[in-house]
């Protein structure tokens, strides 16, 4: 068990008035544990309580460490094993539960009557995982200078004719040629108009003079996430509109990242980006969020949004991403992770942003 995470969640599960937890996620069982169970339709279940003894529900079939410090309980796949669980959990107190704990478990141990009401508590998780300590943070510089070297391998893959799936499918090979252990989402990988089309992954359109090359891509190191977009364009800028909308959206991406500290509302980090898009007349060319969370998972709990009105705390780690999508023409996003500093931010990506045609 990580001790220091472990008590920064019961911390949080006493600020919700909270005794005790369920928690079948298995991303935040292994930021708890620093064990990985791929359990698929099995049950996986750490119990913490202020209280009682913390357990850790696992089947027979997963192998553990030999310390895993935390107390195991183990069953086979004929064992009564949600049975096990109510038997361990204070049934007289409210009782936390995962927001992602799957109907198949949680109804029966409803009807078991394992806590005398049931909580939605995975933010005292989701909280915690927010705050990254100082190994998380090493890991997440880590596995974002390979996104930086690896963009670099990215961008030399551009040459007229080339499709974006040519292109996609080279990228999870230089990721492990560069020491990443894994693509931390499937690549976007956009060409000319298909830029402008959120969440667009990769075809066999292919690149021609005057397109933009849009590459929005990540890898894993050691569990952790990094994820960047950078824009090229190939050839010549086709559009003096198109040098004016990329010049803007490194503007706005510029003026968000220099207002990051602590204590600034969220909100605020995304007006700032917003407002530059929106004096120029795109407001509505800019579609979605300014950023996201980012860690063991490349969509954290938490956002960079109009909506979010928390304030950035050192050990914050999101990313900042504005863009403008002109549909049917172009689409430009420049996008960087970034951590709340005790003074400022951090920038975790080093690849950079001016405007480059290949």
């Amino acid at each position: 068990m990580k001790r220091n995470r472990v008590d920064a969640v019961l911390d949080r599960l006493e600020q919700m008035g909270l005794e005790q937890l369920v928690i079948t996620d298995a991303t935040s069982i292994f930021y708890l544990t620093g064990i990985w169970v791929d359990a698929g339709e099995r049950l996986v279940a750490l119990y913490l309580s202020r209280h009682r003894d913390c357990c850790f529900f696992v089947n027979n079939m997963f192998n553990l460490p030999p310390d895993p410090g935390v107390k195991i309980v183990r069953f086979s796949d004929t064992d009564p094993y949600l049975e096990m669980l109510a038997g361990c959990t204070d049934s007289t107190r409210p009782l936390g539960v995962d927001k992602n704990m799957p109907a198949r478990f949680l109804l029966p141990l409803m009807s078991m009557g394992c806590g005398a009401e049931y909580v939605n508590a995975s933010i005292c998780v989701d909280g915690a995982r927010a705050v990254k300590d100082e190994e998380e943070m090493e890991a997440m510089r880590r596995v974002s200078a390979i996104n930086d070297k690896a963009m670099a391998e990215f961008k030399a893959l551009l040459k007229e004719g080339v499709t974006e799936r040519e292109i996609s499918n080279q990228m999870k090979e230089i990721y492990q040629k560069l020491g990443a252990d894994d693509l931390s989402f499937p690549p976007s990988v956009c060409f000319g108009a298909n830029a402008a089309i959120g969440h667009y992954r990769s075809g066999n359109v292919a690149l021609k003079k005057g397109d933009c090359a849009l590459l929005d891509v990540g890898c894993k190191k050691d569990s952790y996430c990094a994820d960047m977009t950078r824009t090229f364009f190939c050839g010549e800028i086709a559009k003096e509109e198109h040098r004016r909308v990329y010049e803007l959206v490194l503007e706005a991406n510029r003026a968000a990242e220099a207002i990051i500290k602590p204590g600034v509302r969220l909100c605020d980090i995304d007006a700032a980006a917003r407002k530059v898009i929106e004096d120029a007349g795109y407001g509505d060319r800019f579609t979605h969020r300014l950023g996201h969370f980012i860690g063991l998972e490349v969509h954290d709990f938490g956002d960079v949004s109009g909506a979010n009105q928390e304030t950035a705390v050192p050990g914050n780690i999101f990313s900042i991403e504005p863009g403008i999508y002109l549909e049917g023409d172009v689409g430009v996003r420049i996008e960087d992770l970034v951590l709340v500093t005790e003074t400022g931010c951090e920038i975790l990506n080093s690849y950079g942003k001016d405007l480059e045609i290949i």
